[in-house]
């Protein structure tokens, strides 16, 4: 009865399918960044690329807290209040520098002669970039993809700050806003059925690709 509440009543589905939009449009578009920035930060020597990694660093462990009015007047101006592109772009903040960062890792310690013999045979950044790199980097770019997801996912703060509307809102937030038939009645048995509605998607994706997050989060770690 609880499931059927939760799915009957209220635009649930609706929020569901907004989390779904953000969290894919979130991981597809960090890591398309993300493996070309690692690619030149790892590849291309330039001046000032160790403080360009620190500062990418310095980044993903920013409070969210922090950079929360700034973004909402930014928000505002650009018009995108209450939209699911504001929400991704918000995300992406702090998606972006732990996959660029993770991905750069990964790249580096990926042998240079593979590259070079490429090159010998006359092919270009971007035909290395996908045809030789990515195969290699489906460990690294499923771990990165994932935690982005459920980092995009789980996300409140934002959602909850930049949504005004039920049919643009998250589903961390419809469940912190569901509600009884009363103001002092707290609707347990629905709270616990929608949280494990959203946990479903997270626990199948990790089942999915455990073996590559194992083999993605050890990468690196190791020389030979």
């Amino acid at each position: 009865a609880n499931y059927r509440n939760v799915l009957t009543e209220g635009p649930f589905l609706r929020n569901l399918v907004n989390s779904l939009i953000v969290s894919g449009a979130v991981v597809a578009v960090s890591l398309l960044i993300g493996v070309t920035a690692a690619y030149a930060l790892a590849r291309i020597r330039f001046r000032g690329r160790a403080a360009l990694m620190l500062a990418i660093l310095s980044v993903s462990m920013f409070p969210q807290v922090a950079a929360l009015a700034g973004l909402f007047e930014i928000i505002r101006a650009l018009h995108l209040y209450n939209s699911l592109l504001a929400l991704i772009l918000s995300y992406m903040i702090f998606t972006l520098p732990f996959t660029v960062w993770v991905l750069t890792t990964f790249v580096r310690d990926l042998p240079v002669e593979i590259e070079e013999a490429a090159i010998l045979d006359g092919a270009g950044p971007w035909t290395i970039l996908t045809r030789i790199f990515l195969p290699l980097m489906w460990p690294a770019l499923a771990t990165t993809g994932l935690l982005a997801f459920i980092s995009a996912w789980n996300e409140f703060l934002f959602a909850l700050t930049f949504t005004s509307t039920n049919t643009q809102r998250t589903v961390p937030v419809a469940i912190a806003l569901l509600s009884g038939n009363s103001q002092f009645e707290i609707p347990w048995g629905n709270i616990m059925a929608a949280s494990v509605i959203v946990t479903v998607p997270l626990v199948v994706l990790v089942l999915i690709f455990q073996r590559r997050i194992v083999s993605g989060l050890t990468a690196g770690g190791v020389k030979g």
